[in-house]
């Protein structure tokens, strides 16, 4: 396989008095589907933005493309949250005051887009996600799935190589969701993106191509590494 494009490597970071990672490890590749599963409370979320350049870790090392991430300066993460990487939360968090169509424009405004043809761009992505007709819509008047597929256009409008989807479906129903899931996977593979996606939920987790368990701050298998070597050890 080749060189993995995304990799955390011994990632240490708390809140406050409280750790969220003990020493994670992940490697993503390009065009991989990664999915990250684990109960509330075991670091996911928290990995998610280190990997992304949104948090920075306490320690360990976050490298993408050969840059190391958590040394670099906030304008050149705020650079490549622009331009290479997209995010997907949640609940969305989409500009409550924006129309849909101005929503996935930002993007491509804040990277020097003209503005008619970043929302022709973005009209263009609501249609592909299938909420052509929303593109007038602020998100109070939308549901929570035609929602989340215009944080999906928004995410992906820019063309990133990466894209990190945090609990995507976690606010939709089952049919929603699935939806939402069958456009974010499609649309990765036709790009070539890689995703990184965050899910407790073990049939979201089925569209990925490989899964790995986080668990008390670190991954599954080097859970079993340290059982492992403490039975030798003994």
């Amino acid at each position: 396989m080749s060189s993995p494009l995304l990799t955390g490597r011994r990632l240490f970071k708390a809140h406050g008095s409280t750790p969220a990672l003990r020493g994670a490890s992940v490697e993503l590749h390009a065009g991989e589907i990664l999915a990250v599963t684990g109960t509330s409370g075991s670091g996911k979320s928290t990995l998610l933005h280190c990997l992304a350049g949104i948090t920075r870790p306490d320690s360990g090392t976050v490298e993408y493309a050969g840059e190391r991430l958590d040394e670099l300066p906030e304008e050149r993460l705020s650079t490549l949250r622009r331009t290479e990487f997209g995010v997907v939360f949640q609940f969305g968090q989409l500009i409550p005051e924006l129309t849909a169509v101005d929503n996935v424009a930002l993007p491509l405004l804040l990277a020097g887009t003209p503005r008619q043809a970043a929302r022709e761009q973005a009209a263009e992505w609501l249609e592909r996600f299938g909420v052509r007709g929303q593109e007038t819509r602020r998100p109070g008047e939308m549901s929570g799935g035609q929602a989340q597929r215009v944080s999906l256009a928004r995410a992906l409008v820019t063309g990133p190589k990466v894209v990190f989807a945090d609990e995507p479906t976690g606010a939709l129903d089952s049919l929603a969701g699935e939806q939402v899931m069958t456009a974010l996977t499609h649309t990765a593979r036709e790009s070539g993106a890689a995703v990184l996606l965050i899910t407790h939920d073990a049939q979201i987790a089925a569209y990925a191509d490989r899964e790995v368990t986080l668990r008390d701050g670190v991954l599954a298998a080097e859970v079993t590494e340290t059982a492992e070597t403490a039975e030798v050890a003994r």
